[in-house]
């Protein structure tokens, strides 16, 4: 489904991801994670449009969508929640939720979408007149989440979905991701925290300044003291 080859990208002399290389099947769940700085963001905003990389190819159902704009990718089937969960402050839940409308979907389908939120969001469904700026930061992830899937995307982007938030919310939080791999889509996850993220995975990739230094099932990663103490400690 998703195939990423030789992806470099740079913030001007800066290079910040070097020949980057990972797959994705259909509902599939990848992780990728590493120390902080070790160029996960930049790989999934690469892999999302909203960073233009210097080179390298990304492939999505065998078309060719890097160097496409943000909007095109969402149309083509791809959806990103960023790290620091960017809802708009003071529009209320549903009218975040409604931004979604302005991808190429029907009224029915925008409706199934947002019923499908609430479903998943008890919580977003009881504060839907409540601006978002007044909620708190997990309730703002869920947010985020549930704008990302109104969308309904093929392939799903999680950038740090841990960031900032208190325990007992990344629990839930995380429980909110284990049921939308129930879903018909296929997962990236980016996040600093390793073990929650090998929990998680099917298949996971460890960046070290850019660079993908070993790929692996979850388990013999989590189980290698080689791997946790030199690009995870």
């Amino acid at each position: 489904m998703l195939n990423v080859s030789n992806l470099c990208s740079g913030y001007g002399a800066i290079r910040a991801l070097t020949d980057l290389e990972l797959t994705l099947p259909p509902r599939g769940f990848i992780a990728i994670i590493g120390s902080n700085g070790a160029g996960k963001s930049t790989a999934l905003n690469s892999i999302a449009g909203l960073h233009k990389p210097e080179s390298g190819s990304v492939m999505l159902d065998g078309e060719e969508i890097s160097g496409m704009k943000p909007h095109q990718v969402v149309e083509r089937g791809m959806a990103i929640v960023p790290e620091g969960r960017m809802v708009v402050a003071p529009l209320t839940v549903e009218e975040n939720l409604d931004l979604a409308k302005f991808t190429k979907r029907g009224r029915q389908a925008h409706r199934e979408a947002r019923d499908q939120v609430y479903d998943l969001f008890p919580r977003l469904a009881e504060r839907r007149t409540q601006h978002a700026g007044l909620m708190s930061g997990g309730e703002q992830q869920m947010l985020a989440l549930g704008r990302a899937l109104m969308t309904q995307p093929r392939v799903l982007l999680l950038d740090e979905p841990s960031m900032g938030l208190a325990p007992s919310i990344v629990d839930i939080v995380f429980d909110a991701i284990s049921q939308i791999r129930e879903l018909d889509l296929a997962i990236v996850l980016v996040e600093q925290n390793a073990t929650l993220a090998l929990a998680i995975a099917d298949h996971a990739y460890v960046l070290d300044r850019g660079r993908l230094v070993i790929d692996g099932p979850p388990d013999v990663l989590a189980d290698s003291p080689e791997v946790m103490d030199a690009y995870l400690g």
